[in-house]
């Protein structure tokens, strides 16, 4: 192997930083959107994004800092002149210069801001959509819905090798006082273009089978706030408001707040925090059910007691009241058994009465009827012996048949047809030519 000459990392880091003090020496007007956005100590940290106009895709990143000499004197003007705080998804104007440490690497130092170059495409589109879901009634709708008393049954949708899906499974089952979760997990993409598609196909197949839940949790580790952008759609947001369960969030911190996390029934910071939600609201329920027992348990020996007494109490008369009431009662039951007496004697002489006029009147009754009844017999006898078929044949007509009926009309005739004519003596057989 040959001899080479070969330099430090902090020597090229060296070379790296006099080259960039060398090219980059002015100062630059850049416009980007602040993915995120923290301050600490004073100074203020930035990551700078750009993303594909189409595509929607970052297609630029970068880190800013703003030192605190300098963030002192632009923050109060920014927030007065925008009325808000830097955050993530504006769309900012930022003068800058570049800086390059052998230890630290590169990144951009912000020497002022331009309020006027203010809200970003990213908070502006969230503004449409948040106006949109209000003006279509839906945007408290999620809200209204009831967690039941107890959520046991939990649909998930998470990615299925997140970390903060574990955490989430292991808060439930780890709880600490003895509740039973049953969890289900509903695979679907938690960070890039995908998220919208595949959390709405996650959240029709909850749906196709709702009864078997109680709630939906919506589960995704920290990140960059920029991956925050597949939960800042009109459809997902749509698909939760009009969901006919529960949906609770827990994809992000407290900086990281998407229009999911507003339209939802419930927003936690992590997914921790969306599994000590649940178990607190069992314990809750829990703190209910024994304060009920208790407030059961002395309303019921309260009574008891009261009750006993009122009986004691009670006991001690009745000998003496079942004399007097023995006594009085005698008297009036003999009174009414000779009232019934006399009344049922009453009633069976008027009924006795009334049989005998009822049994006079029916044989001549009975016997009208049936005289009736002969007359009427007579008279159809007669009738039927007038439209008796012999006569008329015995008059000199006849009668022709087809196949057992009478033939009406010559034009229901077919040729080929066989007739019976039938008459006073004898019949004839034709066929129809």
């Amino acid at each position: 192997m040959e001899n080479r000459l070969a330099m430090t990392l902090l020597e090229l880091n060296g070379l790296v930083r006099s080259a960039i003090e060398g090219v980059l020496s002015d100062e630059y007007w850049v416009e980007a959107e602040v993915s995120e956005a923290r301050e600490s100590r004073g100074h203020c940290y930035m990551e700078l994004i750009e993303k594909d106009a189409r595509s929607n895709t970052p297609v630029a990143r970068a880190s800013a800092k703003c030192w605190r000499q300098t963030w002192t004197l632009l923050r109060p003007y920014f927030e007065k002149a925008t009325g808000q705080a830097l955050h993530a998804g504006m769309k900012v104007m930022l003068r800058v210069y570049a800086q390059f440490h052998e230890a630290y690497g590169f990144s951009w130092i912000v020497t002022d801001i331009d309020p006027t170059y203010t809200l970003g495409d990213m908070a502006r589109k969230r503004l449409e959509i948040i106006n949109r879901l209000k003006e279509e009634g839906v945007f408290n709708l999620n809200k209204e819905l009831e967690l039941p008393l107890f959520t046991q049954r939990i649909a998930v949708i998470s990615s299925e090798t997140a970390a903060g899906y574990g955490d989430f499974c292991n808060q439930l089952a780890d709880n600490g006082h003895g509740f039973s979760f049953v969890t289900r997990l509903f695979p679907a993409v938690m960070q890039g273009e995908q998220v919208e598609q595949s959390v709405i196909a996650a959240l029709n197949r909850i749906n196709a089978e709702a009864d078997s839940f109680d709630c939906v949790v919506i589960i995704r580790g920290g990140g960059a706030t920029s991956d925050m952008s597949g939960f800042d759609t009109l459809a997902l947001a749509e698909n939760v408001a009009n969901f006919p369960l529960p949906v609770i969030t827990g994809i992000g911190h407290d900086r990281d707040e998407s229009v999911l996390d507003m339209i939802s029934h419930t927003r936690v910071k992590t997914p921790t925090a969306a599994a000590a939600l649940l178990v607190s609201r069992l314990v809750a329920v829990e703190e209910r059910i024994d304060n009920c027992r208790e407030r059961i348990t002395r309303t019921v020996t309260a009574t008891i007691g009261r009750e006993s007494q009122r009986i004691d109490a009670l006991s001690g008369r009745i000998p003496a009241l079942f004399s007097v009431v023995k006594t009085r009662h005698s008297a009036t039951i003999s009174l009414l058994a000779e009232r019934m007496k006399a009344a049922a004697g009453r009633l069976i002489a008027q009924q006795g009465h009334h049989t005998d006029i009822i049994a006079q009147s029916i044989l001549p009754m009975a016997q009208r009827r049936l005289e009736a009844a002969r007359h009427r017999v007579e008279l159809m006898e007669e009738r039927a012996k007038a439209l008796d078929p012999t006569l008329l044949l015995r008059r000199g007509y006849s009668i022709t048949l087809r196949q057992g009926r009478a033939v009406r009309d010559a034009a229901s005739l077919r040729s080929g047809d066989e007739i019976e004519t039938r008459l006073e003596k004898g019949t004839i057989k034709s066929i129809v030519r």
